[in-house]
């Protein structure tokens, strides 16, 4: 996933990572963590790290002990972590109406570029899409479909 480049992360991609509810999702969030980990090509942003943080311990069915998520936030910032500022805000505002997004959805798009990330991995987005040159990836989107075998190939 991360060759020859940084892999912005957005938060539902963390919180999959995180929430054993999801049987489905959590171990693809978490291989696609640990590549980044391994590789240091991972980045996030405050808004990110802000979402992780609300969302695991009020949200998680039981809630992630406080404790417990201000440790993660604090190991996810050893990563590369863009900054929210006014100027990123504008030009994220700029961008809600220019591509048509959430204005949530802007500011992580925003961030990313300024990170100088190839790719966006986030659940949010429509995957293959490309957005301010940044490569749009849902981690969790269906694998492609193999191609139908002709009749009679197949063993019964």
């Amino acid at each position: 996933m991360t060759p020859g480049g940084r892999t912005f992360v957005d938060s539902n991609v963390l919180l999959y990572a995180h929430d054993a509810s999801d049987t489905l999702k959590q171990p693809i969030a978490r291989a696609l963590l640990e590549e980044l980990w391994s590789d240091r090509s991972g980045v996030l942003s405050t808004q990110v790290l802000q979402e992780f943080y609300v969302v695991a311990t009020r949200k998680f069915d039981p809630p992630m002990h406080r404790t417990e998520a201000r440790e993660l936030v604090g190991l996810y910032a050893t990563w590369s972590v863009v900054q929210v500022d006014v100027e990123m805000i504008l030009d994220a505002a700029a961008l809600e109406e220019s591509a048509q997004l959430s204005f949530w959805d802007a500011l992580i798009v925003e961030a990313a570029r300024r990170a100088g990330a190839m790719r966006l991995v986030s659940e949010d987005l429509q995957t293959g899409r490309q957005i301010a040159g940044i490569a749009i990836v849902n981690p969790f989107g269906a694998a492609p479909q193999a191609e139908p075998e002709p009749a009679g190939t197949r063993p019964p």
